[in-house]
């Protein structure tokens, strides 16, 4: 299952790559279940919407709404289907096609379930992940997959293909490095936005660099997506900083 050299072209020259069905529905299941019993347990550690500070959501944990969980945290530690899952032979197979090099799991980014109520599950503006990780180069992979179906209406992905090769000047960002809406000069940035549609068991590999977004769940039911990130062996995190601090899995290839 080795990626194409069309594919491998396209990651390169959009920053995201989309596996359709590539994890099978049982797997899917499997992992959703656990997803569901620890939620339904608050089972530490959790990230609440409250935490985050985004646009609409809680003011505080004690606010209305304020108890609406965001990321089920440290997801590797979480059983045994989700670090079956992150070390998946073919998938890290693929991230070292990408690298060009052995591949390492990071423990201190992503490494969560990320869950998106309904009512309470905040839009998250254009941002690259690169913006709050620590490593020497800006060439980490997220790999997001979905547990279940992924739409505009319940706040799936958006992604600015080829926006991990933009060279931003600093007006355009605001002060957590998020796209600013209102500066005239990303409007030609935003309007190449493409939102994806993803099925239960689609994968996406995407560019640490790269601009993404999500919209708000308009739905009716919580949507469940796992997403881990990875590096090169050669781009280890910078000591002292946050990358650095859970430890890391070297995979090999």
């Amino acid at each position: 299952m080795a990626l194409t050299a069309s594919q491998l072209e396209t990651f390169r020259h959009d920053g995201y790559l989309i596996l359709p069905r590539y994890v099978a529905q049982a797997d899917c299941e499997a992992m959703l279940a656990d997803a569901r019993a620890q939620l339904a347990a608050a089972t530490l550690p959790l990230e609440f919407e409250a935490d985050v500070g985004y646009a609409g959501a809680p003011v505080s944990r004690e606010a209305q709404g304020g108890q609406t969980v965001r990321r089920l945290l440290k997801a590797y530690d979480r059983g045994d289907a989700l670090r079956r899952w992150a070390t998946r032979p073919d998938l890290v197979e693929s991230l070292a096609q990408i690298f060009g090099e052995d591949v390492v799991l990071t423990l201190a980014h992503h490494n969560c379930v990320m869950t998106k109520h309904p009512h309470f599950g905040t839009a998250t503006g254009w941002h690259r992940d690169i913006r709050y990780w620590s490593f020497p180069q800006n060439s980490l992979i997220s790999v997001w997959l979905a547990l279940g179906q992924e739409t505009r209406e319940n706040g799936a992905l958006r992604f600015i293909p080829g926006s991990h090769r933009e060279q931003l000047k600093p007006h355009q960002l605001d002060s957590l490095d998020f796209l600013r809406p209102d500066e005239p000069d990303n409007q030609p940035l935003v309007a190449r936005g493409q939102q994806v549609a993803l099925a239960q068991g689609d994968v996406v590999l995407f560019h640490s660099g790269l601009f993404h977004a999500a919209g708000r769940n308009e739905g009716d039911t919580t949507k469940f997506s796992v997403v881990f990130a990875y590096r090169g062996e050669s781009n280890p995190p910078t000591p002292g900083t946050r990358s650095a601090s859970a430890g890391e899995i070297a995979l090999g290839h």
